[in-house]
C-alpha cells in the first residue's frame, strides 16, 4: 500500500484531492485565528483549561504528565509566542498543502499540531485530521507530485543533495535523478 501511494500517478490524484481539503481546512483555521473572528488569537484561556482539567484515565491519574507540566512551565508563561507559532503555523501549513510545496513537511507539522491538541484531550476534527495527514506523510513526494513540489523538491535535492549523497547526479523536474 505505501509502495503504490508513494508512486503511482493515479495515488497522486487521490493525494492531491485529500491535500486540498487538508489543506482548505487548515487555511481556515489559520486564517480564522490571524485576521477572522478570532483575531486576536489567545490560546492562553486553551493553556489553562489544559492545565485545570488534564485527560485522566481509568483509574483518575493523569495520562500526559509530560505534555501537561510543559504547557503549565513553558507554554503557559509564553503563551503569546505558542498563539503566534500556533496561528501561523495552521496558516502555513494550509499554504503549504494547498499549493504542494514542502507537502511532508506541511504534513508532519500539521500531524504534530494534531497531535498536541489531542494530548490537551480536544477531539473534534483531530482524528479525521491525523488519518488524512499520515497519509500524505507516508506518500512522501507523491502527495505534492501534483503541486509546487514537483519543481521545488528537484531544486532542493540539486542544490544540497551535494552536501549528503555522491556528486555527478543531475536532477531534473519531477525527481528523476539521471547520471
Amino acid at each position: 500500500m505505501v509502495h503504490w501511494l508513494r508512486n503511482n500517478k493515479y495515488a497522486s490524484i487521490v493525494l492531491l484531492l485529500i491535500r486540498l481539503y487538508l489543506g482548505y481546512q487548515w487555511l481556515l483555521d489559520g486564517f480564522a485565528k490571524l485576521w477572522g473572528n478570532e483575531s486576536p488569537f489567545n490560546a492562553q484561556g486553551f493553556m489553562i483549561g489544559v492545565t485545570k482539567n488534564p485527560v485522566l484515565g481509568p483509574e483518575k491519574q493523569v495520562l500526559y504528565p509530560v505534555y501537561n507540566a510543559f504547557i503549565k512551565s513553558i507554554a503557559l508563561p509564553h503563551a503569546g509566542l505558542f498563539s503566534f507559532m500556533v496561528a501561523w503555523g495552521e496558516f502555513l501549513i494550509g499554504i503549504g498543502l494547498l499549493l504542494g510545496v514542502l507537502t511532508t513537511a506541511a504534513a508532519f507539522f500539521a500531524l504534530f499540531l494534531n497531535f498536541m491538541y489531542l494530548f490537551a484531550g480536544t477531539v473534534s476534527s483531530n482524528p479525521l485530521y491525523v488519518l488524512l495527514g499520515s497519509i500524505l506523510l507516508y506518500s512522501g513526494f507523491n502527495a505534492g507530485k501534483i503541486g509546487g513540489d514537483y519543481w521545488v523538491i528537484p531544486y532542493i535535492r540539486s542544490y544540497y543533495g551535494k552536501w549528503f549523497h555522491k556528486a555527478g547526479g543531475n536532477v531534473v523536474a519531477g525527481g528523476v535523478v539521471h547520471n
